[in-house]
């Protein structure tokens, strides 16, 4: 079992940065694809970014690429969040995958985080 706690959202102004991490507790947490999915309000869940378990394989979403980059190490993921739009305001959560390897379909993914408030003023 993989317990995930999301930290580091607030609020910011258009263009800033923050930047998020999820802390994972569980013996097997470094050996999980991990990824970042958001939800504005009235919107479905969407993808942002994801990282397989050794950091080799990474993708993000069109809508962040070149803004956003997400790493890893053994007890935490983060989600480095530049050039923020206000578009970008969303509940942010991490997910665990449950196997080794990255996805950007929510369905692959078996332990979620209670997520994160994000929200950018324009």
């Amino acid at each position: 079992q993989v317990q995930l706690v999301e930290a580091g959202g607030g609020l910011v102004q258009a263009g800033g940065s923050l930047r998020l991490s999820c802390a994972g507790s569980g013996r097997t947490f470094s050996n999980y694809g991990m990824g970042w999915f958001r939800q504005a309000p009235g919107k479905d869940r969407e993808f942002v970014a994801t990282i397989s378990w050794n950091g080799g394989s990474r993708d993000y979403a069109d809508s962040v690429k070149g803004r956003f980059t997400i790493s890893r190490d053994n007890a935490r993921v983060y989600l480095q969040m530049n050039s923020l739009k206000p578009e970008d305001t969303a509940v942010y959560y991490c997910a665990g995958s449950g196997n080794r390897w990255s996805s950007t379909i929510p369905y692959d993914y078996h332990y979620w985080g209670q997520g994160t408030q994000v929200t950018v003023s324009s």
